[in-house]
């Protein structure tokens, strides 16, 4: 009957998730073909962000799916998780948006608990107002649709204050009474990005990025990873390499137990059968386990595991505290490039680690030469002074590629461009690799850098700017 009426008015206050935080919850979100198709059509096609998981949140499953619902004319008025007012990732929602909608109010009542956290109070996000129900900021947005406006896209945003308390927020809320309660609306015109909030420094465009995936452009780094994401810190971490150890022995004991006793019970499913067969199955208690998504297709393709006395290494866990981990790609759900920075305790490296896109506590850089943790810097990004290729990879014509004893040759992780683009820049100066890889570190840490393009690197990889001599 739903389908079937002309609905013209949404309003909700739809669930922030982006999915179970664990796979022993056997709970995740359930998946919609059609809606998910439409948001890989909008709101990710319109996105430069590498990473789209969050676009299918619960609440950016919501908003898409009432944009659509109300068809070319109608008002959304929603309750939302405010993420998608200035993460990076959320660049194509907020480009829809403006796309779709003749006028969007967004009133912004903050509250990101995780932000007030991660930045011991600087960020001033205030109490949040649903108290302890939600972490995330908040925002009321009222989103019109209008054909036949003057203008489209028009954006008014209010920012309720800072270190505002949940009831002081409440309080004002009841004293506006609706969007024409508001008189110091403030007008936004989106940047070329996409942004709305913080909107970037064009001038960071004219200098060398530190690393790229995705285009040809000049860049300073070959390659570049994300820490290791064990999904299950509690077991594959320890800072006694003994309980460690121990931790991981248990595990995979367990693991193994539940491959025969599910083999005993199911002996002649295929592999899609074994899948769909595990989850009503395993064992799923935390203290025996902790499963995710790739160690259950282990199982699924009839694998045992088998423990690794050299998978043990000292790692850096948190920035200055060091943790040992057992570092394998069996039990590490996403190990990313680490395998070519850190491929085993022979190799040698530094790494420049960075604070993530869209970090909450502001622009961090350390030097480490220990493999890193996912969060070892707010899901920060790790540059490397050397890559390891294995043996039977390397170019058998690299004359300059040194190798070692595991079986890996080592290389510049520093492109010949990069050091071309700096020895531009200082004409008659020797300068190498390595000089190259400490005066980033040292940009990196100089406070009118971070300062004047703070919102560019809360958005964006680093850029290298030639400093005058």
């Amino acid at each position: 009957r739903q389908k079937e009426l002309d609905i013209r008015v949404i309003v909700g206050n739809p669930p922030y998730s982006v999915g179970q935080k664990s796979e022993n919850d056997n709970n995740d979100n359930v998946e919609y073909p059609a809606l998910d198709g439409r948001i890989r059509s909008t709101y990710a096609e319109h996105s430069i962000a590498t990473l789209s998981k969050g676009l299918y949140d619960s609440y950016i499953r919501a908003i898409r799916w009432a944009s659509d619902r109300i068809g070319n004319a109608g008002v959304v008025g929603f309750v939302t998780n405010g993420g998608f007012l200035e993460k990076s990732a959320m660049d194509g929602v907020r480009k829809c948006l403006a796309e779709e909608f003749s006028c969007i109010h967004v009133f912004n009542l903050r509250g990101d608990i995780r932000k007030n956290m991660l930045s011991k109070g600087r960020a001033k996000e205030g109490g949040n107002i649903f108290g302890s129900g939600s972490m995330a900021g908040i925002a009321i947005s009222v989103l019109v649709k209008n054909p036949d406006a003057a203008a489209q896209g028009q954006i008014y945003y209010h920012d309720v204050g800072d270190d505002l308390s949940k009831d002081v927020k409440l309080g004002k809320i009841a004293s506006y009474v609706s969007v024409a309660g508001v008189v110091d609306w403030q007008i936004i015109t989106p940047d070329e990005h996409g942004d709305w909030l913080k909107q970037r420094d064009n001038s960071f465009n004219q200098f060398i990025v530190l690393g790229d995936k995705r285009g040809d452009a000049p860049k300073l780094f070959n390659n570049f990873s994300q820490g290791i994401l064990t999904a299950r810190d509690a077991w594959a971490y320890n800072a006694s390499i003994t309980k460690l150890e121990a931790n991981i022995a248990r595990m995979i004991c367990f693991y193994n137990s539940e491959l025969t006793r599910f083999n005993a019970a199911h002996p002649s499913l295929d592999k899609k059968g074994r899948e769909a067969a595990l989850n009503g199955f395993l064992d799923t208690n935390p203290q025996l386990i902790s499963w995710t998504h790739n160690v259950k297709q282990e199982l699924a393709k009839n694998r045992a595991l088998e423990y690794e006395e050299l998978s043990l290494t000292q790692s850096l866990y948190r920035p200055f505290t060091k943790q040992w981990i057992y570092y394998n790609r069996a039990l590490n759900e996403r190990v990313y490039q680490m395998p070519r920075i850190f491929p085993g305790k022979a190799a040698k490296n530094l790494v420049i680690c960075v604070s993530g896109v869209g970090e909450r506590s502001g622009f961090s850089a350390l030097i480490t030469d220990l493999p890193t943790n996912f969060h070892t810097i707010d899901t920060g990004q790790c540059f490397p002074l050397y890559l390891y290729d294995e043996t039977a990879l390397a170019s058998k014509d690299d004359l300059f590629a040194e190798p070692v004893e595991n079986g890996f040759r080592c290389r510049d992780a520093i492109t010949d461009a990069g050091l071309a683009h700096l020895l531009s820049a200082y004409p008659g100066e020797q300068i190498t690799k390595e000089d190259l890889f400490y005066y980033v570190y040292g940009v990196l840490h100089s406070q009118d850098y971070r300062e004047r393009f703070a919102d560019n690197l809360s958005k964006e990889l680093p850029r290298i700017p030639a400093v005058k001599q």
